[in-house]
């Protein structure tokens, strides 16, 4: 193993780590003190300064999603430096910055893999769920499944990037929005403030729904043409819209919005039940239903892309490490408008 300083070895780090299913408020997450990884074959190590949480990292830690393991150190959206190469590793020099995501591991044989389509593979593993994330100092990865990350995002902006950034990218190529398209927003939290600029970027018509006022405020800030709340109707038809908000009972709402042929994605990795729905109301004259699942790393390497082009300038509100069960908290009530970010090191440097 090559570290970026052989003279000091770190053999335990400070984690927030989870025990057992938890609602947020009684702090499920604890502050441990645990042995650091060390990156073995083709991986690499990073010493984590941000990480973003996530409504996934919700129902990781309260349950929604099994727990499949525990201890388990929560936490998916990392950004840090590389400080240890495992044997064999050679992408990444030691020092670069780079990023972690949801997606660490597919089989790269089976017919989903072999088809573009490894965000399907049965035997996907996932950061912070099935190993150990980035809620803590340090955190391993397969070099693989690593992204270099634009300097021109601080290590703030830059975490949120890492899940909501391309989830909802792939929500918005399954869209199929075009260019001058209307695109219909329903949730506007960390997810859809970023995939909102994407789409402003490319020209489209933009019409968010959404409780919040401080989300509303953050919609129209950035060029919403039509922000209103769950309960107004929107006053056009839709090309395609998205749902980022995991409420079921918003479905038929949204479909309903859609002119013909239009689409609708659902972007949650959960959503509660979806109500019955009157077949000629919502999904007749063509309009389509699509979910998205995880997603694959070339999503994750056009999304970087594109938001460096535009460029996309995430609204982050920073916590300490000790303050995650807070801010998951936070997220859960609707009180952060835009990315929550956990700052574990470093300073960040300035946006290029």
């Amino acid at each position: 193993m090559q570290c970026i300083n052989d003279d000091v070895k770190t053999t335990s780090m400070k984690a927030m780590t989870l025990f057992e299913n938890g609602p947020v408020e009684e702090n499920p997450l604890k502050l441990s003190d645990v042995p650091t990884p060390e990156p073995g074959r083709g991986e690499i190590r990073i010493r984590v300064r941000t990480c973003g949480i996530c409504r996934t990292d919700l129902h990781v830690i309260e349950g929604d999603l099994p727990l499949v393991r525990s201890p388990i150190t929560p936490g998916h959206q990392i950004v840090g430096i590389v400080d240890a190469l495992g044997e064999g590793a050679g992408r990444f020099a030691l020092g670069d910055r780079i990023g972690i995501a949801w997606l660490r591991f597919t089989c790269g044989n089976c017919k989903y893999c072999n088809d573009g389509k490894e965000n399907l593979c049965e035997s996907s593993l996932y950061t912070g769920y099935y190993e150990d994330g980035g809620f803590a100092e340090y955190a391993v990865v397969p070099e693989t499944f690593a992204y270099a990350m634009p300097e021109i995002f601080s290590d703030g902006e830059a975490a949120p990037l890492l899940c909501a950034g391309i989830i909802g990218y792939r929500a918005l190529k399954r869209s199929g929005v075009k260019p001058g398209g209307r695109l219909g927003i329903f949730g506007f939290g960390s997810s859809a403030h970023i995939t909102a600029q994407i789409a402003l970027g490319w020209g489209c018509e933009l019409y968010v729904s959404t409780r919040g006022r401080s989300h509303q405020e953050l919609a129209s800030n950035l060029g919403a043409r039509w922000i209103g709340s769950a309960d107004d109707t929107i006053p056009v038809r839709l090309d395609s819209a998205i749902i980022f908000a995991p409420v079921g009972e918003v479905v038929p709402r949204a479909l309903k919005s859609l002119d013909k042929g239009g689409t609708l994605v659902l972007a949650g990795i959960y959503l509660t039940d979806l109500p019955g729905m009157n077949y000629e109301d919502t999904l007749y004259y063509e309009r389509d239903l699509r979910s998205v699942t995880a997603n694959t790393r070339e999503d994750g390497e056009e999304l970087l892309f594109e938001a460096a082009k535009i460029p996309v300038r995430p609204k982050i509100q920073e916590f300490e490490l000790e303050e995650t069960n807070r801010a998951l908290y936070l997220l859960r009530k609707g009180k952060i408008s835009g990315s929550g970010v956990i700052r574990i090191s470093g300073r960040d440097p300035d946006p290029a």
